[in-house]
């Protein structure tokens, strides 16, 4: 075995026994790939897969307004409740803190393996979903701007 997939088959086995589909596929198809020797594939996945992810979360988060489960009655409402205030103001804070991140991970190259094993013992551990290295990075940011304009 070469030592190569062992880190994918680590995060294929937390997958399993996190009981965490979304690691386990996607660790299972990038040994695939390893295997079937389609390495070219993994330039494309790292430069295109963050944005396509997206996209498809996007399309998921859409469908329920594109059904009319969700009507422009329901989304006036939102700005309505103190929860719904909080809630638009979580989701700005989110993506706000993702933005920040996608370039923060390509400037600092360095934080990505901390962030991707963080993630990883988020979704298995702790029920999380693997959106995590985006909005981590950004609050990631957040705290190293912070303590630069604090120093």
């Amino acid at each position: 075995m070469s030592w190569e997939l062992l880190p994918l088959l680590i995060i294929l086995f937390f997958g399993v026994i996190g009981n965490n589909p979304s690691v386990g596929i996607a660790a299972a198809i990038l040994l695939l790939i390893k295997l079937l020797g389609l390495t070219s594939w993994f330039t494309t996945i790292e430069s295109k897969g963050i944005s396509i992810g997206i996209t498809i979360l996007t399309l998921a988060i859409l469908a329920p307004v594109a059904s009319g489960k969700i009507t422009l009655t329901n989304m006036f409402e939102a700005f309505k409740t103190p929860l719904g205030l909080i809630s638009i103001a979580a989701g700005i804070f989110a993506a706000w803190a993702g933005g920040r991140g996608i370039p923060f991970m390509k400037d600092s190259p360095e934080v990505i393996t901390s962030l991707i094993i963080g993630t990883i013992a988020g979704v298995c551990f702790f029920q999380g979903v693997p959106v995590g290295p985006l909005i981590a990075g950004g609050i990631v940011y957040m705290i190293v701007s912070i303590t630069k304009f604090w120093s």
